[in-house]
């Protein structure tokens, strides 16, 4: 570039926060000291030089009624966001996942900075729910990034240029991740049965899957009295997460971020809150079972606009139910506890479920190139098609 670029990005999660860092260490890596940054967002963005204007923990929502709870809160945030790119008026703005929260930044920006290029960063999961949400974002954004092939057509159609970047879930390393000697730390024999939950990084998702989960533990351990049981605690909720684990009245091994992918590699059987874990747990060839829960209203709302098969992004890749999902009224003690425990007592079908997984990772999208490259070169094309 002839002359020194400023870049908005905006994120609204931890998960975000993640894939901005990374944009912005490739954008740098490509233009050196030629690019500089604003925007919102968390500490690995900020490690990155993005000065946030407010803390983004607040923003953390799921669910219609929980985002109708905090819609003073987004109203302000949208327009403390808004003003930083009015006063920045910066060569792009990025706006990274968190559909609630960006869709109403890119409307608003775009109102008042017409001439900038608003790039999305992961769109909608609109093969799963909700599908006008393809004509809605191609009506408010220039640009794409998404995850996946299988979700560009579905955007395509409306109009909006799309790249595929690939999943950063896809990259992550798990070279250094040793299974054995997270056993030896924990006084866990090689051959005991491992399960590791994992409740969820949103404080909703532990309220409302952690009770659920300590209930189906109960279940098992009682059958089955070898059974170790260590349990993700996300650093975002570790406070909320060992509050309910000190109610379940069993020795429970507690995973930081740090042993987190030790832990996968090391568990017999993961039973996991549905998101971006499931991808990791599978990329560490554990087989799991994936449970979620809404609020009840929230999930009376939201259920007809629900049009995909599954909540698993490897089970939509494959088309098939390789991990049981059990969703909403059937995620209940009894259910989670049958599942886990048939995969704990039939290592044949522990065996072929982890190969089945990776071989849906292969259909995601495994093995390509660095997502935050692809997305630096979609970023970069972009802002030079705008300036001609």
């Amino acid at each position: 570039m002839s002359r020194r670029l400023k870049v908005m990005l905006v994120a609204a999660e931890a998960s975000g926060d993640a894939l901005g860092a990374g944009l912005a260490r490739a954008l740098k890596a490509r233009l050196d000291e030629e690019v500089t940054f604003v925007g919102v967002g968390g500490a690995a963005m900020a490690a990155e030089g993005v000065v946030s204007p407010f803390d983004i923990a607040e923003l953390s929502i799921l669910g219609w009624l929980e985002g109708l709870k905090a819609y003073g809160i987004v109203k302000r945030r949208v327009a403390d966001t808004v003003a930083l790119a009015q006063a920045e008026r910066p060569d792009a703005v990025v706006l990274i996942d968190s559909w609630g929260f960006t869709i109403r930044v890119a409307k608003a920006i775009r109102e008042v900075l017409p001439d900038v290029p608003l790039i999305k960063y992961v769109g909608p999961q609109v093969w799963a729910s909700r599908p006008g949400r393809a004509k809605t974002l191609a009506g408010a954004v220039d640009h794409l990034l998404a995850l996946y092939a299988f979700d560009a057509p579905w955007f395509e159609r409306e109009g909006l240029a799309t790249t595929v970047v690939g999943s950063q879930a896809l990259h992550v390393d798990m070279g250094g991740a040793d299974p054995a000697a997270f056993r030896a730390a924990r006084g866990i024999a090689a051959e005991a049965p491992l399960l590791l939950v994992l409740p969820g990084s949103r404080p909703s998702e532990i309220r409302l899957m952690t009770p659920v989960y300590g209930e189906a533990v109960a279940r098992l351990k009682a059958a089955r009295p070898e059974l170790e049981v260590a349990v993700a605690v996300a650093g975002t909720v570790a406070d909320q997460v060992r509050a309910e684990l000190a109610g379940w009245g069993m020795p429970i091994h507690q995973v930081d971020e740090a042993g987190k992918y030790a832990a996968m590699k090391a568990a017999t059987v993961a039973l996991a809150t549905s998101g971006t874990v499931s991808t990791e747990l599978a990329l560490a060839g554990a087989p799991m079972v994936i449970g979620y829960r809404f609020q009840p209203l929230s999930y009376a709302i939201m259920r007809p606009f629900f049009t995909g098969k599954y909540a698993t992004l490897f089970n939509h890749a494959a088309d098939a139910e390789i991990a049981r999902e059990l969703i909403q009224k059937d995620a209940t003690p009894e259910a989670f506890a049958a599942e886990v425990g048939r995969l704990l007592d039939d290592p044949a079908a522990r065996t072929d479920q982890a190969a089945r997984q990776t071989a849906a990772l292969d259909l995601m999208g495994r093995g390509g190139r660095d997502p935050s490259e692809i997305a630096a070169e979609a970023v970069l094309r972009v802002i030079v098609e705008r300036n001609g």
